[in-house]
């Protein structure tokens, strides 16, 4: 009895520290975002008002402050989805793997078309799950396949397969690759291993797919080498061995 009570008192701890922690994160990211909102304004005023007094240095200037405010607020929104995963208490449902991906390819409809991205999906199973986490899951995966890539069209392909308790997904893709020193290191939160100025982006996308797969009971490592592309592979509990979903 004692051991029972004890664990009820731990988990009502951590659902108290998770519903502190998802408002703090909303406090940050509001009281963050409305200075940055008010430089960057402030900044396009000067640039607009005065900028026949303003000489090409200045210009300059002016646009690196701009370009480092809206770094600083995706910052602010992507810290803001990684702080949520772990706060979200939503019952896991059953979802169609398949109208994630399409909706995931949707959300990256410019990226592909400016690219010439060509993604393909392969049959993809039910699972249960928290949906939005799962779309956050793929479209860091599929828009970095499509991102990474240099010189060359991107190719992205997703696909799964039926393991003994799991279904093992796979991301794929044709890009610069990742030396095997990095495999454990690309998904630790702000490890960026390309510079700002080639790859835009805050380092923290991979570290929200590792912990989106923790919260599934799941595990996600990568294959890749430099030059030769990468597949991202990650696994779901299969809790639907013998229920239709027809």
């Amino acid at each position: 009895m004692r051991d029972v009570t004890a664990r009820v008192q731990a988990f009502s701890a951590l659902e108290r520290s998770n519903l502190d922690l998802q408002q703090f994160a909303f406090v940050a990211s509001h009281d963050l975002k409305t200075p940055l909102r008010s430089i960057s304004g402030f900044v396009q005023v000067l640039q607009r008002n005065h900028a026949d007094r303003l000489d090409e240095k200045a210009h300059e200037l002016i646009q690196r402050t701009l370009s480092a405010a809206q770094r600083l607020e995706q910052l602010t929104d992507d810290l803001l989805s990684y702080a949520r995963l772990n706060a979200e208490l939503k019952p896991f449902e059953l979802v169609d793997c398949r109208e994630i991906a399409d909706d995931v390819i949707q959300l990256l409809d410019a990226a592909i078309r400016n690219s010439g991205a060509e993604v393909s999906v392969g049959d993809l199973p039910w699972v249960t799950g928290n949906r939005t986490q799962l779309v956050q899951l793929l479209l860091n995966l599929i828009g970095n396949g499509i991102k990474y890539c240099r010189d060359r069209t991107p190719k992205v392909h997703l696909c799964a397969e039926k393991g003994a308790r799991e279904w093992v997904f796979s991301v794929s893709d044709n890009g610069i690759g990742i030396d095997s020193r990095h495999h454990e290191k690309i998904f630790e939160v702000f490890q960026r291993l390309q510079s700002q100025k080639d790859y835009p982006g805050t380092g923290i996308g991979l570290a929200v797919c590792r912990r989106v797969i923790d919260r599934h009971g799941g595990r996600i490592w990568i294959k890749s080498a430099l030059g030769v592309g990468s597949t991202f592979c990650f696994t779901i509990p299969d809790k639907l061995a013998g229920i239709s979903t027809s």
